[in-house]
């Protein structure tokens, strides 16, 4: 994520919001208590592209997840999408 010290402009609000709306829709697999909440990356598109208050289309959604796992918000795993940092950011 994003530091304080970090020179690149932060994240447009746009953005930010795919996030809030992909936490709140991520689980938390029944792997133990320090488990990570996920999404699958199909399911995150089909949400977003389907959210008629941010009105998104398909290479907007797939910008918006390319810049959040860039700048760490989230991790890609076997084509599941991971929360960095639960406790903070969702």
């Amino acid at each position: 994520m994003a530091r304080v010290t970090d020179p690149r402009p932060p994240l447009p609000e746009w953005i930010l919001e795919c996030y809030d709306r992909l936490c709140t829709q991520a689980c938390r697999p029944d792997h133990g208590e320090d488990s990570v909440p996920l999404i699958d990356y199909d399911d995150a598109t089909d949400i977003l592209v389907a959210d008629s208050e941010l009105a998104l289309e398909q290479r907007d959604v797939e910008h918006a997840l390319t810049r959040l796992l860039e700048r760490g918000y989230f991790y890609e795993v076997e084509n599941e999408l991971r929360i960095t940092s639960p406790e903070e950011q969702c």
